[in-house]
């Protein structure tokens, strides 16, 4: 979510917006109906809003969410600046500009790059793939005749599977969905990538030898994870009159 939310308008949690009946909100996009969690962000945005009402944005609190998310699912730990407001704008084209699952290496490494991010940035961030599902929809390209032949057979088998509950069927990225860990990169050497923007990664010289290095140092990859989070989190972020703090993360004040 936190991902979802920095890379389209900033930091600034148009993620969380509803659509209405004149606009289309990027929750709608395709490439974010794997994003769980809005009514955590409600609940902990109802709580702050008797406490402190008007104070905590919901912005600030997605950035806090998945800091928390990660130290609770045995990640490194680690702390973000805070202030940040939150936006007035969530439209489902902006969306498009968000990174692609069919995305490979190179341009992976030129879009990152243009936010400010390095090669290394990428990658660790990609980790974050460490938690959670993907969809079908975003991963049945690899599996039209021909298969994809940068993915290992017996996992082809193992998505096919998965996509014969249809489009919204889910895949988790590695075996250990719920655990923060290095799996995700090992999965990778495996040849067992569930998007073809993840096995892209080992399939490039330029990143191949950042996922090796961390398949084999778990800490490694901690340390370059949570410097690249913060990178993220001060994505654009909006202060002053640039935003807002809104009562409720769903509509603008």
């Amino acid at each position: 979510m936190h991902f979802h939310d920095c890379w389209i308008q900033g930091c600034d949690g148009s993620v969380l917006i509803d659509s209405t009946k004149d606009n289309t909100a990027e929750k709608e996009s395709p490439g974010n109906q794997s994003v769980r969690g809005f009514e955590l962000i409600d609940d902990v945005k109802e709580q702050l809003e008797e406490q402190c009402p008007g104070v905590v944005s919901c912005a600030d609190i997605v950035a806090m969410a998945a800091r928390e998310a990660v130290a609770l699912s045995g990640g490194p730990v680690y702390d973000i600046p805070k202030g940040r407001k939150d936006g007035r704008r969530s439209k489902i084209e902006d969306t498009l500009s968000a990174p692609a699952p069919t995305f490979n290496a190179s341009e992976l490494v030129r879009v990152f790059g243009l936010r400010g991010f390095s090669a290394q940035d990428m990658v660790a961030l990609s980790g974050g793939h460490t938690l959670g599902v993907a969809r079908c929809l975003t991963f049945k390209n690899r599996l039209s005749d021909p298969v994809d032949p940068t993915m290992d057979s017996d996992f082809s088998k193992t998505l096919s599977k998965t996509c014969s509950g249809g489009d919204d069927a889910e895949q988790t990225f590695d075996m250990t969905r719920n655990n923060f860990d290095n799996f995700y990169f090992q999965a990778l050497q495996r040849k067992s990538g569930v998007l073809f923007s993840d096995q892209t990664l080992y399939n490039n010289p330029r990143t191949k030898s950042i996922v090796k290095d961390y398949a084999m140092n778990q800490a490694k990859f901690f340390l370059d994870f949570q410097q690249a989070m913060v990178k993220m989190s001060l994505l654009d972020v909006k202060e002053g009159s640039q935003g807002e703090v809104r009562a409720d993360c769903r509509k603008i004040n």
